[in-house]
């Protein structure tokens, strides 16, 4: 029974792997999670030590994302069928049963990681699950939500605000950082990164007919302003949470923000293709190494 057992538990780990890649979605979660937990415990000149409670996070987090990445492949097949053919889904690599058996392995470790930090931290990543399930069946029940890109974006985002809240709360409910003002600008500036690089990637001049882009809602040039805009805000945010105390983490995460401003000007100039993604993804993992740098070495 092992021998038979062993090519499906190689082949669902194939699949686990093309879904969460470890590269974009693991290092995204590990930055995340100390960049947010790191700004939010270190005050200026202050250093921060990550503890065993923050490699907990670092896990439910992985394991959210895999569970929304799960639910995915199974609400898109239809566009995955005409876009996205070699989906594992859609070619038949992984059955739906599996997939909805994936999310409930998930959704019981996330659980159990989350009874040793405390019953919030349980009751804020239930809320992550149970949002994502929601907004399914509304999807599911909604033609306009499915079909109009920008009320999607609006009715989807929050799962990364309550992903963010999770971190943020269980830490504050831990005693580890301070529920004050500050926490709502680091959300912010999480929120306007990741949205910068979810239109950027989604932005450009041209589009195969029925590809879901924001430019092609918008135009190129207003769906590029708006992704600029989104970068834009992400600097404020670092002003008012860094200056004047921490003038030079200030000017670190500033050097950030060449990314986008390269992007754009790339995107604008060559009038075709779309925006370049290696400095949409670049922004995102330079801003978090950024402030974690700065929790860790206080500058």
């Amino acid at each position: 029974m092992s021998a038979v057992a062993a090519p499906a538990r190689a082949r669902r780990g194939r699949v686990v792997l093309r879904l969460l890649r470890p590269h974009v979605h693991i290092t995204y979660a590990l930055l995340w999670v100390l960049a947010l937990e790191g700004s939010a415990a270190s005050p200026a000149g202050t250093a921060w030590r990550p503890a065993a409670a923050t490699w907990v996070r670092v896990a439910s987090v992985v394991l959210a994302l895999l569970f929304l990445r799960l639910l995915d492949e199974q609400k898109d097949l239809d566009y995955d069928r005409v876009h996205h053919p070699g989906r594992p889904l859609v070619t038949g690599e992984v059955t739906a049963t599996g997939l909805r058996l994936g999310m409930a392995a998930a959704a019981a470790v996330a659980t159990g990681l989350n009874t040793a930090l405390s019953p919030a931290a349980v009751l804020l990543i239930l809320a992550v699950l149970g949002y994502a399930l929601l907004l399914a069946a509304l999807e599911r029940a909604s033609a306009a939500v499915r079909d109009r890109q920008l009320l999607d974006l609006a009715v989807t985002y929050p799962v990364q605000l309550l992903l963010g809240g999770y971190v943020y709360g269980s830490a504050a409910a831990a005693g580890t950082v301070s529920a004050d003002w500050r926490g709502a600008v680091l959300l912010a500036l999480s929120a306007c990164v990741l949205l910068h690089f979810e239109f950027a990637r989604k932005t450009a001049w041209e589009a195969p007919a029925g590809e879901r882009l924001y430019s092609t809602v918008l135009g190129p040039r207003r769906s590029a302003a708006v992704a600029a805009l989104l970068a834009a805000g992400a600097v404020a945010c670092q002003l008012v949470l860094f200056l004047p105390a921490d003038g030079p983490a200030a000017l670190l995460l500033g050097l950030t923000a060449l990314l986008p401003a390269w992007g754009l000007r790339q995107f604008l100039r060559a009038r075709r293709g779309r925006w370049p993604l290696p400095a949409a993804m670049g922004y995102v993992a330079a801003t978090h190494l950024a402030l974690t740098v700065r929790a860790l070495l206080p500058l």
